[in-house]
């Protein structure tokens, strides 16, 4: 029996529901979802194991404008992303355009098979979502494209079906078992940072980053201990709130996801620091695990 197994970039602008529809690949919750754009700031694999098949997604920072090392980083994900996949998935929406001359470029270099998938069209009508079929279609004459919604799962399966047929034949990467190549602390700290994110305006998000400093797995209780950085005092105060409410409720709603995640009872522990401009700091950069310019020297 031929077996298929390959990799494959998710990419597309913020907002475009590229973690919902990883999510929803894969059939588990591996990519943190927020209202907010930038919300993904790593390169995210998700395995998904068939009989006859192994997908390896990577789900990808949103395509932004870089104004801060942080944000060069998170495009070069995407473009690293780009370099080694088998097939390509490029979200979009009915309204949103992609004019990212870099992306186009590294996409029409590597000549990667690419499925256009029209995220949302549960919220357009059928003739609208046929004009933007069409109009995609031409800006992209030798690609699929395929209209779904990720949230209510419709057109899954036939995506499903046109990503297995892109995919080379392969031996399985992965066991059939694993569902990612990030670890139980990684995912921990990003929810502890979406959970910042649902909490907290405009500001505190984007300034902010979580790191588990130590993990320690006991019969009855997993106890965790995080530091988020923020960029300013006024931000630190902001989280920790009058007499500790707000840093007490970011607990408690944390908490509650990562014991559905770990499937134990944890105690979780968060220190707030200051740590200005740490989002031009190439050494803290690294040290959240982000790859920068000097890794690739």
């Amino acid at each position: 029996m031929t077996h298929k197994a390959g990799f494959v970039s998710i990419i597309g602008y913020p907002n475009v529901g590229k973690s919902t529809l990883m999510n929803a690949l894969v059939g588990e919750r591996l990519s943190i979802i927020t209202p907010k754009a930038q919300t993904t700031r790593h390169r995210i694999m998700g395995i998904l194991s068939g009989d006859d098949f192994q997908i390896v997604y990577s789900d990808t920072p949103g395509i932004i404008k870089p104004h801060y090392l942080l944000h060069r980083s998170m495009m070069a994900a995407v473009l690293s992303s780009l370099s080694d996949a088998d097939a390509i998935v490029l979200v979009t929406e009915i309204d949103t355009p992609f004019d990212n001359e870099q992306i186009l470029k590294k996409l029409k270099e590597h000549n990667t098979p690419i499925i256009m998938v029209i995220n949302k069209v549960d919220i357009s009508s059928e003739e609208i979502v046929k004009q933007a079929m069409e109009k995609w279609q031409s800006l992209f004459p030798d690609s699929d494209v395929i209209p779904v919604s990720a949230l209510h799962k419709f057109n899954l399966g036939r995506l499903l079906d046109l990503i297995i047929d892109k995919l080379p034949d392969n031996p399985e990467y992965y066991p059939k078992d694993e569902l990612s190549d990030r670890s139980e602390r990684f995912f921990v700290s990003e929810m502890i940072r979406e959970k910042i994110f649902l909490l907290f305006g405009e500001e505190i998000p984007y300034s902010c980053e979580v790191i588990v400093d130590s993990f320690k797995e006991d019969e009855k209780i997993t106890r965790i201990e995080a530091t988020i950085y923020v960029s300013r005092d006024s931000q630190k105060a902001i989280i920790l709130g009058k007499q500790g409410k707000a840093i007490k409720k970011l607990g408690m709603a944390a908490r509650k996801e990562i014991e559905a995640f770990l499937d134990q009872h944890i105690f979780l522990g968060l220190t707030v620091k200051v740590e200005k401009n740490w989002r031009e700091n190439e050494h803290l950069l690294k040290r959240f695990g982000y790859t920068t310019n000097s890794d690739k020297s």
